[in-house]
């Protein structure tokens, strides 16, 4: 039960008394550490919260100066009174929230105080160790309420009495209680239209008689066996939801009803007309003992024949995932020509025949993934097979083919998931190169497909034109390590119209692949390849999103920041790359490109020798280590080898200028006499 507070208007906030904000007539004093109801607060309040603060008593002269009170809010708090004379000057109050409180301890009293509110129409009792007794006493008087809640409590058994007297009730909400056992609880709530007893511990739901509930949430029970009253009578329930619970069988729905919505996920269902090895319990009943006192009653039915029985012409929604089921009993989808959703995913099925024409003309959204399917039927000769389909999903499954011509049909379909099942495409039949062509799956030409998923499909070097015609936006063929052996060129019929492709863990390893030709993409995943350096093609791309993650790359170009690329990425991925620690010029670019995120950049490490370290705290060290390694060896060389000619230089110069008589003495012995001039 979800209760609003506060009119929603937002104007000029005032500074009240005791710190609490003003907005028109809501005084909003939640978490200020208050211990009582501040009294100098404007007495025209209409709307008080007092939430998160630690008020325990609620007396009688509380809220004395706001006699225009109508809604007010106390939940968690330490309340555990509220005097009897509390609300004697507010009984215009209507809406009014202690959830979250310590009430159990004197239950007795604050009933008293709430008997005042004749005019309370809803009313938050949760979180408040409520036993059924304690609750039978605290609404026993309020015979206007509309909504209650009674959620987190300590609720075991539901009889006649508790609510006997809320003849007005429109909603309510026991979830996360204990309740085992419900005995004709709610047959005097004539009003009620909204009951929701999930997360509890009820068994089975038997004689169900509510025909003017239209909301019953039960989810989260232990329900094996759901069985709506033997009833001619038009029952107004629009939404059952039966999730996360252990039925046996399909419900036994009311034979007239208003359904749209059937919530069956998660629990242990299954049809037996047609077992998985062959036999059939065609002629099988099962009966239902139903004791009630001194009352026995046993009701037969086939153990799939009750659906002839209830009428579900206006159901929308079915969810029967996470089941047991193995089949479909024959007709049972014929009952439902408004279905637009059905969900069938987690199941056993083998097999699933797509019905033409009226069966299923409105089903928009068909999951059956996570099955067993080897095959799906379609009828020879059949028309419109699921005209309105546009969500498809047949992924996890044992498929190798589609029906041929599947989609000419399906005039709407935007998007189809076939991962992880051994699926080829077709390629251009000139392409082929055998008598007979191995199953496959035709795409070209669904003019309305913009979503596939091709995931772990194991798909082989793939030529022709297989997306010829088919304006695809979002391809996914991660997990294919053989796909890209032949290159991109089968993906030229994408390039105007692609925005996002998944090529993860594709074992691609060279860097001359070319994405030139894909020029639209604005997101491309890379991740889990052995690339060693990076695509020269992507620098010309104008891309928002690139994940490089677990790759084989040491460095990336020290242009990238200045490339178009650059310029358009927004969020780009890097971790787990052994970068190298001496060449993180195109890191430092990267930090100083405006409004680019770099999500693992704390994961990002580079290596040095055997040690991994964080590109942004590099010791002194290292950077020192990296300057010499990344010196100009020439340069080096000639430093080294200054010194040295600079020391032979000054040694022959002191050498000559000592002997310089000795020599020039020499050489006028050996040349003899001068000449004059």
């Amino acid at each position: 039960l979800a209760v609003g507070w506060g009119s929603g208007a937002v104007t000029a906030w005032a500074p009240p008394p005791g710190g609490c904000e003003l907005v028109q007539s809501t005084m909003d004093c939640t978490g200020r550490w208050l211990s009582s109801i501040p009294g100098n607060l404007r007495g025209d309040t209409e709307e008080l919260l007092l939430d998160n603060n630690t008020i325990q008593v609620l007396g009688n002269a509380s809220l004395l100066p706001y006699i225009q009170l109508c809604r007010l809010s106390l939940t968690q708090n330490r309340l555990q009174l509220i005097e009897p004379g509390a609300f004697l000057s507010s009984q215009g109050l209507q809406e009014l929230s202690l959830a979250d409180n310590l009430l159990f301890t004197n239950y007795s009293l604050t009933a008293a105080a709430l008997s005042a509110l004749q005019a309370l129409r809803m009313l938050d009792l949760a979180g408040n160790r409520l036993t059924e007794d304690m609750v039978s006493v605290l609404v026993w008087n309020l015979s206007a309420l509309e909504s209650l809640s009674l959620a987190r409590n300590v609720i075991m058994r539901l009889d006649s009495s508790i609510f006997a007297n809320l003849t007005q009730l429109l909603e309510l909400n026991l979830e996360r209680n204990y309740i085992f056992e419900i005995d004709r609880a709610f047959e005097g709530l004539q009003r009620l239209q909204r009951l929701n007893v999930a997360y509890n511990y009820l068994p089975c739901l038997v004689g169900f008689g509510l025909t003017q509930l239209r909301v019953l949430n039960v989810s989260n029970n232990i329900i094996e066996w759901f069985l709506a009253l033997e009833s001619d009578d038009l029952f107004e329930l629009e939404v059952l939801d039966l999730s996360h619970n252990r039925l046996l069988f399909f419900p036994v729905l009311p034979r007239q009803n208003k359904l749209h919505s059937l919530l069956l996920q998660d629990n242990r269902m299954s049809f037996y007309q047609h077992l998985p090895n062959g036999t059939s319990l065609a002629n099988v009943t099962v009966q239902f003992l139903i004791i009630d006192g001194n009352y026995t009653n046993i009701t037969t039915v086939r153990l799939w024949e009750e659906l002839c029985y209830s009428n579900l012409s206006s159901l929308r929604l079915l969810d029967m995932s996470q089941n047991q089921v193995w089949g479909l009993p024959d007709g049972f989808l014929d009952q439902m020509p408004s279905l637009t959703h059905l969900k069938l995913n987690q199941n056993c099925l083998e097999a699933f025949h797509l019905l033409e024409e009226n069966s299923l003309a409105m089903l928009a959204e068909l999951d059956l993934s996570q099955n067993r399917l080897v095959e799906l039927g379609v009828e020879v000769g059949a028309g419109d097979v699921l005209p309105n389909l546009q969500l498809f999903n047949v992924s996890a499954n044992r498929l190798r083919a589609l029906p041929p011509g599947l989609f000419t049909h399906t005039r709407q379909i935007t998007t189809v998931d076939l991962s992880h099942n051994q699926v080829n495409l077709c390629p251009q039949p000139d392409v082929a190169g055998e008598e007979e062509s191995p199953p496959c799956v035709d795409l070209r030409g669904v003019e309305t497909l913009t979503h596939l998923s091709l995931a772990g499909c194991d798909l082989r070097g793939l030529g022709g034109r297989p997306f010829q015609g088919t304006p695809l936006v979002h391809l996914d063929l991660s997990d294919n390590s053989r796909a890209l052996s032949g290159g991109l060129g089968w993906l030229q019929d994408l390039g105007r119209t692609l925005r996002v492709l998944s090529l993860r863990n594709t074992s691609l390893s060279s860097a001359a692949v070319d994405f030139s030709a894909l020029s639209g993409l604005v997101r491309l995943d890379l991740a889990g390849n052995s690339l060693t350096a990076f695509p020269g093609s992507l620098g010309a791309l104008e891309l928002r999103s690139l994940d490089l993650r677990d790759n084989c790359l040491a460095a990336l170009p020290a242009a990238v920041a200045r490339a178009p690329l650059g310029r358009s990425l927004r969020e780009l991925y890097l971790s787990r790359n052994p970068y190298n620690c001496c060449t993180l010029g195109w890191w430092d670019a990267l930090q100083r490109v405006e409004g680019l995120r770099v999500p693992d950049g704390r994961q990002v490490s580079c290596r040095h020798g055997a040690r991994a370290l964080s590109p942004a705290a590099l010791p002194r060290t290292v950077l020192r280590s990296c300057r010499w390694h990344d010196a100009d060896l020439a340069l080096l060389y000639l430093v080294l080898a200054l010194p040295t000619c600079l020391t032979l230089l000054v040694a022959f110069a002191v050498a000559f200028l000592v002997l310089k008589e000795r020599l020039l003495k020499m050489l006028k012995e050996r040349c003899g006499v001068s000449s004059p001039y």
